[in-house]
């Protein structure tokens, strides 16, 4: 593999493993070390695809691409075990797709496309960590709105709540039920 070959392993596992932080932050699935891991194999699985065709071209017609082609289409199933239906909402989307990108990072390390892999990490991590900033601020012009309610521990009372705001066309995102309550 060379020296060249372990600093691309290295530099993967940290731009993979600081998007896994962000993630690993806001209680995400798949953290620090998914991440990490991820962007890492992909860099390796191009370093060697690299190097079987290196070593082998001249005896055999190899596609470079094609190992790198099978880990696009394997991360999907990593990225399918991080979403989650949660009645109406849809919660992990934004975790796959970092999973897609640290993939994707990867393996332009691992061809030694530095240019590319640093400017999508840095477009990543911007995205995670900025846009989420701007995403709740575009919410709240929105009209979204915060809502606690002390309601008796009864059968059947989250129903008529909800019933309730369906009739005032009220859209609820999430609903936290807690039974520390103490009269």
């Amino acid at each position: 593999m060379g020296w060249e070959g372990i600093l691309r392993l290295f530099l993967a596992m940290l731009m993979g493993g600081f998007i896994g932080i962000e993630r690993e932050l806001v209680n995400r699935p798949a953290g620090f070390r998914t991440h990490t891991l991820v962007c890492m194999g992909s860099a390796l699985v191009m370093t060697t695809s690299e190097y079987l065709f290196h070593t082998y071209h001249q005896f055999v017609n190899l596609d470079p691409a094609r190992l790198g082609a099978q880990v696009i289409s394997g991360i999907g199933f990593l990225g399918a075990g991080t979403i989650m239906n949660d009645g109406h909402r849809v919660r992990g989307l934004t975790t796959a797709a970092s999973l897609w990108v640290v993939a994707c990072i990867g393996l332009a390390v691992g061809a030694g496309y530095y240019t590319g892999a640093v400017a999508a990490f840095i477009m990543s991590y911007f995205t995670l960590l900025f846009l989420k900033r701007f995403e709740i601020a575009f919410g709240r012009k929105r009209g979204s709105l915060k809502v606690e309610m002390t309601i008796p521990d009864l059968p059947g009372q989250i129903a008529k709540v909800t019933d309730i705001m369906g009739r005032f066309k009220v859209q609820i995102r999430d609903c936290i039920i807690a039974s520390d309550f103490r009269e």
